[in-house]
């Protein structure tokens, strides 16, 4: 009888949890961090977090959409590496070795490899240095 009343709670306590798994179980204001490995080409980049290993030098660039200076840096996070686009003030703030998050950004594929920037409307903080 015992055994059969344990498992009669095994089971109330499974439905119970299943009962509360829904598909809004993660709260709203967590966000969710993309990693290297998941980022795919033509797509919004919502949060992704990298060490910076390079910064190249800047170069000057006009376009219909900018003009002012442009550099390219890569960085990568523990799934692999990535290819950034700096734009203006974001290079003389970001450093080698500074760990970056990179906020409602996107990301494109140029010559085979993935690239991410803040675009016009996103934005890089500075985690740690």
């Amino acid at each position: 009888m015992a055994n059969s009343h344990q498992a009669g709670n095994r089971v109330d306590t499974k439905e119970s949890i299943l009962a509360h798994m829904k598909n809004d179980a993660i709260p709203k204001n967590v966000e969710i961090n993309n990693k290297v490995e998941t980022l795919q080409p033509n797509s919004v980049v919502k949060s992704l977090d990298l060490v910076v290993l390079r910064v190249y030098p800047r170069r000057l660039i006009s376009t219909s959409n900018f003009t002012g200076a442009v550099a390219a840096a890569c960085g990568r996070d523990e799934t692999g590496i990535v290819g950034i686009v700096l734009w203006a003030d974001q290079i003389d703030n970001t450093q080698v070795g500074d760990i970056i998050r990179i906020e409602n950004g996107w990301c494109r594929k140029r010559d085979g490899e993935l690239i991410v920037s803040t675009g016009k409307t996103g934005k890089i903080r500075i985690l740690d240095r």
